[in-house]
């Protein structure tokens, strides 16, 4: 049986895949930690309380910020300066959901290409 937060986890989870192919026609990579990458930047995850993190540019980081009072997202101690955590309230808007990913992307895109550790 699962729990109401197991069951609000794989909501998330569930509409975080559903984003991610609409907006960037790809797969959300990872079990243990869902994610998604761009030429070897990592531009969206969702962490283990099931809670959306994308991550912006700049100027991107400070509307959202602006418009939802959001805060830094903060990972096993260390502040992920580039990233911000989705509020419910953009997360159960799906227009405002896909914008805001839809510039997390473009973000992703901007960046330039890390190597592969690939042999």
């Amino acid at each position: 049986m699962m729990t109401s937060s197991q069951t609000a986890y794989a909501d998330v989870l569930e509409r975080y895949r559903e984003l991610v192919a609409d907006t960037a026609g790809e797969k959300v990579k990872g079990k243990a930690s869902p994610n998604t990458s761009m030429n070897g930047n990592m531009f969206s995850f969702l962490d283990k309380t099931g809670t959306l993190c994308i991550r912006l540019s700049e100027e991107d980081r400070a509307a959202f910020a602006a418009d939802f009072e959001a805060g830094p997202v903060v990972q096993y101690g260390a502040v992920m300066k580039e990233y911000v955590s989705v509020p419910l309230q953009v997360l159960a808007d799906p227009d405002a959901l896909g914008g805001w990913f839809a510039r997390s992307l473009a973000h992703a895109q901007s960046l330039p290409a890390k190597a592969t550790r690939k042999k």
